[in-house]
């Protein structure tokens, strides 16, 4: 059965990325070994090799399920979101919370930007968590500025980025509340905020990171991202 297959593969090649996520954050870049993926993985590094065909194709792998844990980090956050104000709040701490935002997936991260321009697979990524983030935004934005929402979008977006590429360089790990407080200043700044649209987003991030505590902790939602890890594109 041809379908059964391809669902096998994907589902190894999806149990390899996660054995390499798992490696990666213990271990860091330099010391997540191929050999220390396939023992993690429970197989033989000759069949790592044959669904990566190096270290940097595997790395490829994480970022990919880095991204899939941060997409369902911020939806299952927006679920929750009642206000514009929630909306912006959930974006944030979706994209700095604790299981995506580690100093190890940070430094792997900085490390796939360096050959995005000559990777053709790792820009249609970059390219897809861009679009998605300031879709994320847009929607929020064009209800709290509406006259200038797509620039604001923008300019919070590559605030995130920036955010993460700070991190990704410093010795001293960041921590989510590091982050989210640097996005919310920079949110601020994008708004010109008044004192009440402060108030507001402070109070919105205060809820999500509580929701963020509950929901991201349980085990129903280990489980979702279990399921979810057998349906990604790895």
């Amino acid at each position: 059965d041809p379908m059964g297959n391809i669902s096998i593969r994907d589902m190894r090649r999806s149990e390899i990325s996660q054995a390499a996520y798992d490696v990666l954050v213990e271990f860091g870049t330099r010391s997540a070994t191929l050999e220390r993926v396939a023992a993690r993985a429970g197989v033989s590094k000759g069949v790592v090799l044959h669904h990566f065909k190096d270290k940097d194709a595997l790395f490829e792998g994480v970022m990919r399920r880095a991204n899939t844990l941060l997409r369902d980090s911020v939806i299952e956050l927006l679920r929750h979101a009642e206000t514009p104000h929630e909306r912006l709040a959930a974006i944030v701490v979706g994209n700095f919370a604790d299981p995506v935002f580690k100093p190890q997936v940070c430094h792997a991260w900085i490390c796939l930007c360096a050959d995005v321009p000559y990777n053709a697979q790792l820009q249609r990524i970059q390219t897809v968590i861009h679009r998605r983030m300031k879709s994320n935004l847009l929607v929020a934005l064009r209800e709290l500025r509406p006259a200038d929402a797509t620039d604001i979008a923008d300019q919070i977006r590559v605030s995130i980025d920036g955010i993460w590429l700070q991190a990704s360089t410093r010795v001293a790990p960041m921590s989510s509340r590091e982050g989210t407080d640097l996005a919310v200043q920079a949110i601020n700044l994008a708004f010109s905020s008044s004192g009440e649209d402060r108030r507001a987003l402070r109070r919105a991030i205060t809820k999500m990171e509580g929701i963020a505590s509950i929901i991201m902790t349980s085990k129903a939602y280990a489980e979702k991202i279990g399921r979810a890890r057998l349906h990604s594109s790895s």
